[in-house]
């Protein structure tokens, strides 16, 4: 069995380059993702909008659970940085990731005649098919970004980052001028899900991060996965799977409830995505300040706060006007409630900076409690008799304050031991 520390650079803790570099393949991503939407929004009414949204979240849902993968594979493979893989069990985490993918959706195909109708009320069958063969692929893609980022290889991230978006924003624009309509941009959100396997077939340095062992049994690995992936589905709830959430507590959407989609993902974006986009980054370094976890929280932390309240205000004073200019006359919202949801936005990126510091301590349960118990409280405040601005806007504030309290105490009592 091949040695994992022989593929493993013994380098320092994470750098700026690093971080500048996965910063850039963020941006790029990000440009990507409003460009979907802006192509979709365009193209369709924001009826037809809500449709998308459901599924661009269904999908979101899915592949933001199967995130759990990256963690845990940046968490094992960073762990054994410079040191031999101890004696026993071995395993090949990209291998579980197929076996996991294909499980997945399995599992979406079978359960399908049960869920389908209620979530997919245009294109069900295609939708499901997408979801299924999506969510394979992309437990592939991130598991090997959790590889790549516990060796190091920050130029290969960001290019797998990259090379997803892209592939989406180019069946998106086919779907747009071709006018394949609302099916056209079905495809173009899972078309990313092959990433990964032309970032394999294009470079050397991505095929022998793939082939990188872990120390442990398969059921080793899966158990720890199996914490982080309920933890990363319960946070893609409240990430990307919002308007699936949405949809459940609230069936008739329609025009006001596109508009309301559209606001939350374009206010929660400019946070959100690049803080995703970085767990592998976040995870490294947490990794690497194992003896310091809540002080290394600190400086993330108000960085995440300062930017998020110049965004605050950004969306106060010039969110309305750019949601019409950009989106058309049918996309109106007010300034004060943009500025809320984007307050929203910046609660749910501390609640992910929190949740990657636990994860990297290995605190898996108390993880998955924190992201659990987050979605937990926003379901319960989105079935609140009020307006649905007044329940989206108190569910994003308040549900992720749960998830952060239960973090912050399991950090503070682990750094204590």
């Amino acid at each position: 069995m091949t040695d994992a520390s022989a593929a493993v650079p013994a380098r320092g803790p994470v750098t700026r380059g690093s971080v500048a570099r996965v910063g850039l393949a963020t941006a790029l991503s990000a440009l990507c993702g409003y460009a979907v939407l802006y192509l979709a929004a365009r193209n369709l009414e924001p009826a037809g909008f809500s449709l998308f949204g459901v599924f661009w979240g269904a999908f979101g849902l899915a592949s933001g659970a199967a995130n759990g993968l990256l963690q845990e594979s940046t968490r094992e493979v960073r762990a054994l940085r410079g040191r031999h893989l101890p004696p026993g069990e071995t395993t090949r985490p990209m291998r579980i990731a197929a076996a996991v993918g294909v499980g997945a959706a399995l599992a979406i195909a079978i359960t399908a005649p049960l869920w389908s109708g209620a979530v997919f009320t245009a294109d069900q069958w295609l939708s499901v098919a997408l979801l299924s063969v999506g969510l394979a692929g992309f437990c592939l893609h991130a598991t090997l970004l959790g590889m790549l980022a516990g060796v190091d290889r920050w130029t290969q991230y960001g290019s797998l980052m990259v090379t997803d978006a892209a592939l989406r924003v180019a069946v998106a624009a086919a779907a747009f001028v071709l006018g394949w309509g609302l099916a056209g941009f079905l495809w173009a959100t899972v078309a990313g899900s092959v990433a990964w396997l032309i970032l394999l077939v294009m470079s050397p340095a991505t095929r022998d991060a793939a082939r990188l062992t872990a120390a442990g049994s398969t059921r080793t690995f899966l158990n720890g996965a199996s914490h982080s992936v309920a933890a990363a589905g319960a946070s893609a709830i409240l990430i990307m799977g919002f308007p699936v959430l949405l949809k459940a507590t609230t069936p008739e959407l329609g025009a006001a409830g596109g508009v309301v989609i559209l606001a939350v993902t374009l206010t929660r974006a400019p946070l959100l995505v690049p803080l995703t986009a970085m767990q592998g980054n976040l995870i490294a370094h947490f990794v690497d300040q194992r003896h310091r976890r809540l002080r290394a929280l600190a400086v993330p932390a108000l960085t995440i706060t300062l930017i998020g309240m110049l965004g605050v205000l950004a969306a106060w004073l010039a969110g309305p006007w750019l949601l019409r200019s950009a989106f058309g006359p049918d996309y109106q919202a007010a300034g004060g409630l943009l500025a809320w949801f984007t307050a929203g936005a910046v609660a749910i990126a501390l609640l992910t900076l929190t949740g990657a510091a636990t994860v990297a301590a290995a605190l898996h349960r108390a993880y998955a409690f924190g992201w659990v118990g987050a979605t937990l409280a926003a379901v319960i405040l989105l079935l609140l008799p009020l307006g649905l601005e007044t329940r989206t806007v108190t569910a994003l504030l308040c549900g992720p304050v749960v998830g952060i309290a239960v973090h912050l105490y399991a950090l503070a009592t682990a750094d204590r031991v």
